[in-house]
């Protein structure tokens, strides 16, 4: 069915008249009277009767005035729905548990009046096609900005430390930190390490470059089992981040041991189209250029790929371009 001409029939009806309905389309009259006549032969029946104050309608018209009335409410919800500033601004995350999540949840606090549509999806290579796509307006992801397609912008928002996590029974336990030197020899399992990852590039570097054994081996049953072997063990430990926000059973005890001099960090960066134009993503660039830490007085550790600092506000400028 023809929307314009649905719009007509309704136009006509609120009227009463086809030159009052013209006016208030912007059209001619005869414009009117042409929509009216190609809806009344879809439709095969008659929507209209002349009198001599104008038109009314036949008990045909009246049948479908409600539903008419309906499909003009639904288009125009289908049109905010995809116009920018109407619609939800969709942010992909890595996990849901983790610090970009984190990250998303204090920004809708301090901007209740935005609406949010978060996704995960399973890697970088995904979320810059997700992008790229417009399928999302952004991601939070560790990625080499210089390896980016054209269009698409990323800058980093978070240098996030990782931390040692043990059970009660580890040697490390009671330690307030560690080195990474210290930890060379310890078995650091990983089950959800997956190859071709941006989390395995970044894992793969941090042991090559402090002698680490990071174990991917074994099957991954989720972060709940990890966690059970974790508090069982005196051998085992796993890497987490600071602002990831698991939760366990009390009575695991585990310990998060800070990891100092250097500390690693994980570079999480916010990437976008360029020609994206949803305001609410420049409110969330804004809002993560002003509201994030300062770790720069802090020795950290990044992978060859994210040497450069998160960036810090800049006049008008900021998170305006890539770094």
């Amino acid at each position: 069915m023809d929307f314009d001409a649905v719009r007509t029939f309704v136009a006509v009806t609120d009227a009463g008249q086809f030159q009052e309905a013209a006016i208030e389309l912007s059209i001619t009259q005869q414009a009117v009277s042409k929509r009216i006549a190609a809806l009344e032969k879809d439709l095969g029946a008659r929507l209209f009767t002349r009198t001599a104050r104008g038109v009314r309608l036949t008990i045909d018209g009246q049948a479908l005035l409600p539903h008419a009335r309906d499909l003009l409410r639904l288009e125009a919800r289908a049109v905010a729905s995809v116009r920018p500033g109407r619609r939800a601004l969709r942010v992909d995350v890595i996990g849901r548990q983790l610090a970009p999540a984190g990250l998303l949840r204090e920004f809708h606090r301090a901007h209740p009046e935005t609406e949010l549509d978060v996704v995960t999806l399973f890697d970088a290579d995904a979320a810059i096609d997700a992008v790229r796509s417009g399928a999302i307006d952004a991601s939070f992801r560790a990625v080499d900005a210089r390896q980016l397609p054209d269009g698409i912008e990323a800058v980093r928002v978070l240098d996030e430390p990782i931390e040692l996590l043990t059970g009660p029974a580890h040697e490390f336990a009671a330690a307030p930190a560690v080195t990474p030197a210290e930890l060379a020899g310890y078995r650091i399992w990983m089950p959800g390490i997956v190859p071709g990852t941006e989390w395995a590039a970044y894992y793969d570097e941090l042991a090559a470059e402090f002698g680490l054994t990071i174990d991917a081996v074994g099957p991954n049953f989720g972060t709940d089992p990890l966690l059970e072997a974790i508090a069982d063990s005196s051998a085992l430990v796993t890497f987490i981040g600071e602002r990831s926000r698991l939760r366990w059973p009390a009575d695991y005890d585990l310990r998060r041991i800070a990891v100092h001099d250097p500390t690693p960090v994980y570079p999480h960066s916010l990437i976008w189209r360029d020609d994206n134009p949803h305001p609410a993503l420049t409110t969330l660039r804004d809002y993560l250029d002003a509201a994030l830490p300062d770790h720069s007085a802090v020795e950290t550790w990044a992978p060859s790929w994210g040497q450069a600092p998160p960036r810090r506000p800049s006049g008008d400028d900021a998170l305006s371009r890539r770094v």
